[in-house]
């Protein structure tokens, strides 16, 4: 009933997420077949086009888990067609999460869509809404996994094997700090509707720093060093040895020297 409400023009996938679609698979395919003379460069641009689609991918999922519970103005919004040019906060969607993975290896998607709350009744509703974007990245998480603990690795190039490693890197660690309850993340969403008032009055002036508090906290070494235990653990679990994330970082940051310890392409 409430998708039968927005256009049909309103829920047509756009065009700039379909070219982003398509660097993705070309510059995937150059990582596979190793095309490119520097695969860095095709790393980097296959594992950044497909951070992005992740990222647009979880804002659709709260935009239309938020349509479904009674908010129509995500379509006019243009939430639903895919489109990173229609979000509330491109910066905070699109250039700081692309910036993050660079600066530090670190997958941290920003919000992004503007739901009308007031639309929406039920305190479950408004927590799988915020849920529904890190629940996401834990799908696309298991689907760059998948090669790894079904052992379906044989003949996988290795510059494309460190790329989906270092990928479910960035979506393991998007799901675990977005599910932190942090003012700002989506973590916060899912519990805030069962706060009381005062608390959430309380809390909301620092709802616009809460992102660059988690990522300036990572920056300290002992905290940085226990999450990434805790993200190497998960992977490990996953069937993904560290050495391979180690490499496709490394890969893809290729205007730095390497180190050594990865394999060269042939």
């Amino acid at each position: 009933m409430t998708t039968a409400a927005t256009r049909h023009s309103d829920r047509r996938i756009s065009p700039v997420f379909l070219g982003i679609l398509a660097v993705t698979a070309v510059t995937g395919w150059a990582t596979w077949t190793g095309f490119a003379e520097l695969p860095g460069v095709a790393v980097f641009l296959f594992v950044t086009a497909a951070w992005i689609v992740s990222l647009c991918l979880h804002e659709y999922a709260h935009a239309r888990t938020a349509l479904h519970s009674g908010d129509i103005s995500v379509g006019a919004k243009g939430y639903l067609t895919l489109n990173p040019m229609k979000y509330t906060h491109a910066l905070l969607s699109i250039v700081l999460p692309v910036v993050f993975v660079i600066m530090g290896g670190i997958g941290l998607p920003g919000g992004a869509v503007f739901i009308e709350r007031g639309r929406i009744r039920g305190r479950w509703r408004h927590s799988l809404i915020s849920a529904a974007g890190p629940l996401t990245n834990v799908l696309f998480a298991v689907v760059c996994t998948a090669p790894f603990w079904l052992g379906a690795l044989d003949g996988v190039p290795a510059d494309f094997r460190f790329a989906l490693a270092f990928l479910a890197l960035l979506q393991v660690t998007a799901a675990i700090l977005n599910f932190l309850p942090v003012p700002g993340l989506d973590g916060y969403g899912v519990i805030e509707p069962w706060l009381s008032h005062g608390v959430r009055r309380q809390v909301e002036p620092f709802a616009p720093f809460g992102l660059l508090f988690v990522f300036a906290l990572l920056w300290v070494p002992a905290v940085n060093g226990v999450f990434f235990d805790v993200v190497d653990s998960l992977l490990g679990a996953l069937g993904i040895h560290e050495l391979d994330t180690y490499c496709g970082y490394d890969l893809f940051r290729f205007w730095q020297d390497t180190s050594g310890v990865c394999p060269v392409s042939s």
